[in-house]
Order: structure tokens, then sequence, then C-alpha cells
């Protein structure tokens, strides 16, 4: 089992760039893996975590309903943005500057084979890390992401998840709002939930910035922690 995770800062790139170099890196190990059965070798498996920032996108899920976009794309167009339908699970999401966005790509044969564990494990990750900034991050039941008060007419979304899985290797992610324009976040449904809020990191500490650094230091500790591995940075070359 290979339990070494290979970093890349792919810094702020397109986001049909970075899903197309997600592909690539997914299809890879699934070739091995598909070589492995078929031959009885037993070549190692990668595990890639890739962190990126992407200009304003809305991507929607394959469950998801086009009815959570609210503007069309003339409106789009006048904003900057984008949109594309993706192959993960969940609804519609937003991705923008200020926003941390990872995608580990992982063979979970390395680690576990559990999706459902997977997930609450990259909350954790995220609660972990917002809990040294002072704040309580929670779970909301049935709700995929991690929220704040929960439970109460306050509740807002700081971070939110969609995973694609085959053969146990994943894709896509989490977005966790640090420094996120949350006027974009109107021109949607916020994974296809009515009613409730969407919050960033700067505005939960009242402050015009954080470092984006400073968090994905601290995203990677707590993810290395809870899956056992050993992160190794990479060159980015992308």
């Amino acid at each position: 089992m290979n339990k070494k995770i290979e970093l890349q800062d792919l810094g702020l790139k397109d986001y049909k760039e970075t899903w197309d170099y997600q592909e690539e890196l997914f299809q890879n190990t699934l070739d091995i893996k598909i070589k492995n059965r078929r031959e009885g070798s037993l070549l190692p498996t990668p595990n890639h975590f890739l962190f990126v920032e992407h200009p304003h996108v809305y991507t929607l899920g394959k469950s998801g309903d086009m009815a959570n976009l609210l503007v069309d794309e003339k409106v789009l167009d006048e904003k900057g943005a984008k949109f594309y339908k993706i192959n993960r699970g969940g609804d519609i999401t937003y991705h923008g500057p200020g926003q941390i966005v990872g995608y580990p790509i992982l063979d979970l044969d390395n680690f576990f084979t559990d999706i459902h564990k997977y997930l609450r494990f990259l909350e954790e990750m995220v609660i972990l890390t917002l809990a040294e900034y002072g704040l309580k991050a929670e779970r909301s039941k049935g709700e995929t992401g991690v929220w704040l008060n929960v439970g109460t007419p306050f509740a807002r979304k700081i971070c939110a998840m969609g995973v694609r899985a085959s053969r146990w290797v994943t894709m896509h992610g989490f977005a966790l709002n640090v420094n996120a324009d949350l006027g974009y976040f109107d021109l949607m449904i916020p994974c296809g939930i009515k009613g409730k809020a969407v919050t960033s990191l700067n505005v939960e500490l009242g402050q015009k910035e954080i470092s984006m650094d400073e968090v994905k230091e601290k995203l990677l500790k707590h993810f290395s922690d809870l899956f056992e591995a050993e992160i190794i940075k990479q060159k980015t070359e992308v």
C-alpha cells in the first residue's frame, strides 16, 4: 500500500484545464489497477492532491438541476464566469478566486475502501482547520460539506464537496471559501439547497483577507494525520 501523496499547487488555473489534468491522473491510476488485476502484477498506484484557485465558474453535478442556476449565459458572460456540467456527485457549485479548491486523486485501496468514510474525513479536515481559527464548524445531516450554526436560522455553508470514484480511485473534492466574493453565490441556489446562506472565512473572522497559504498548510496537516499519509510536494509543471 502506497501512502505517499504527491502534492501540486496549480495556482490560478482554468476549470476545464484542471478537470482535464485530473482526468489524466485519474485514468493513469485506473490503468495501473487494471494492469495489476489482469497480469497479476503488484505495481504501486500513485496518489495525488491538487490545490487550485479557479477563475469564476459554475459547475453542475450529474444529479444536479439546471434550475438551480438562476441566470442565463448572457449574465454569466457579463460576470466573467463560465459554466460546465461535470461528472461528480452533487448539484451546482461555484468556484472563484479567494476559494481553496482541493482535488485528492487517491487510490483508496491504499487507505480504506469506504466512500462514506472518505467524505467524512474530508469534512473533518476542514472542521479541524476552522477550529484553529476559533470557529465551530459542523456537518449538517443529509447535506455533504461543512457548515456553521447548524440547526439554527443562521446556518451557513463554508465548504462544499462533491466527488467521483471508480474502482476506489477518487477525483473532484472540496471548495473552502477563504476570501471568496460571496456575491457570485447569489446567482445560484448553492448545492440546490434553498434558504441556506453561504459564508467565507474572512467574513467570519471580520478580516479583509486571510493567508491562503496558511490555510492550505493547516488543511494538509489534518489531511495527512487523518489519512496517515506522507505529503510530498512536487514542482508544478502543468
